[in-house]
């Protein structure tokens, strides 16, 4: 009987050690990592979490955001000239052909125009008269020292070669403007001369054609060492964008190469269908891969406010929506949805959701996203 006694007290005392020991662990159990508080993720002391989470505050970085808008390739109107003819007539030579390069004062065409046998003739009708009236005016010198003319009449000589002096003058400076530029021809020939050097980007004329409208060009000459990318920009975009900011361009036909210009000209009236301002920018052009017509898209650097940047690092996916978390108290987060802007700088530009002075997760959101 003591034997028996004796083993069920062993037993019992085992049992109540095992309940002991089992009260102990329960007492030890971990406590959690983040205790989620009415939407508020607060981390314990104890939690490893502190050990993997780092916070920092928000960047306020000033940093210019390259906007991209719809181009055009253009020729420079200080470098480009219409040639017109300056009277009416035939054409007998046309001495170049779409797509040629000129030389400045170089002969383009000749032109048989009864307007310039007129001019001609104006010139030796004049050059007549002056000759005439100079030996009138001699005359009436050389009477007027030998006391046989009153003053009167020297004085009417010495008007009357004034007046053809003038009429010369006019005539063969009308005629040097019909030839500018080129040697003379025959009495009907107007030859007409390159104004610039460039190419023929332009050409409405014929040999044997008959021009009537001295206003219409019969070829557009444009010299392209430097050219215009114009970019169409939204007014909304306008009032950063100013003369002298840089400008990148990538055309279609080089997709691999970027062109490097200045704005030099900022329209100052909107065009009134597409709300769009005309803003031109020179590129040098000495190769003349750049040619008028082709699409480009411009790329400028538009100045900003200084805004908030947060790293990559700290933006989590929740939903449809991006977020990050930021600290409202020592070791307390909310969770705030944030919009951002494409930068193609460090980091993300913030537009709406934080603050000056915020302080974000910057690495380890990922464990209290889960």
């Amino acid at each position: 009987m003591t034997h028996h006694l004796s083993k069920l007290f062993i037993a019992l005392s085992v049992a109540l050690s095992l309940a002991a020991c089992s009260g102990h662990a329960d007492d030890q159990a971990p406590s959690p990592a983040v205790v989620d508080d009415h939407g508020v993720l607060r981390v314990p002391d104890a939690s490893p979490l502190r050990k993997a989470l780092v916070i920092a505050p928000v960047e306020m970085r000033v940093a210019p955001h390259e906007r991209v808008f719809p181009a055009t390739v253009e020729s420079d109107p200080v470098h480009t000239a219409n040639v017109v003819a300056p009277l009416a007539g035939r054409i007998t030579e046309l001495k170049v052909g779409l797509g040629d390069h000129v030389e400045r004062n170089q002969l383009l065409a000749v032109i048989e125009s009864g307007d310039m046998a007129q001019a001609n003739a104006d010139v030796a009708k004049a050059s007549d008269a002056m000759v005439l009236a100079k030996k009138g005016l001699e005359r009436a010198r050389d009477v007027q020292q030998a006391g046989g003319n009153a003053l009167k009449d020297l004085e009417a000589a010495q008007s009357t070669y004034n007046q053809a002096q003038a009429e010369m003058d006019r005539a063969q400076t009308r005629l040097q403007s019909l030839n500018a530029g080129a040697s003379a021809g025959s009495a009907r020939s107007i030859r007409i001369a390159s104004p610039v050097s460039g190419y023929v980007t332009a050409l409405a004329a014929a040999p044997g054609t008959y021009i009537n409208d001295t206003t219409t060009p019969l070829m557009t000459i444009a010299d392209l060492q430097s050219v215009w990318i114009t970019a169409n920009v939204p007014e909304a975009d306008v009032g950063g964008i100013a003369k002298g900011q840089d400008v990148a361009a990538t055309l279609s036909a080089y997709p691999d190469q970027v062109f490097h210009g200045q704005v030099s000209f900022v329209s100052q009236v909107l065009q009134a269908d597409t709300r769009r301002d005309m803003v031109r920018a020179v590129f040098a052009n000495a190769d003349g891969r750049l040619k008028p017509n082709m699409f480009a898209r411009a790329s400028i650097a538009v100045p900003q406010p200084a805004q908030v940047f947060v790293p990559d690092s700290a933006l989590l996916m929740n939903n449809d929506n991006t977020t990050v978390f930021v600290e409202v108290s020592p070791w307390s987060f909310e969770r705030r949805t944030v919009e951002l802007s494409y930068d193609e700088t460090a980091g993300a530009r913030v537009l709406k959701g934080l603050k000056a002075g915020d302080r974000v997760v910057v690495k380890g959101g990922i464990l209290l996203n889960d």
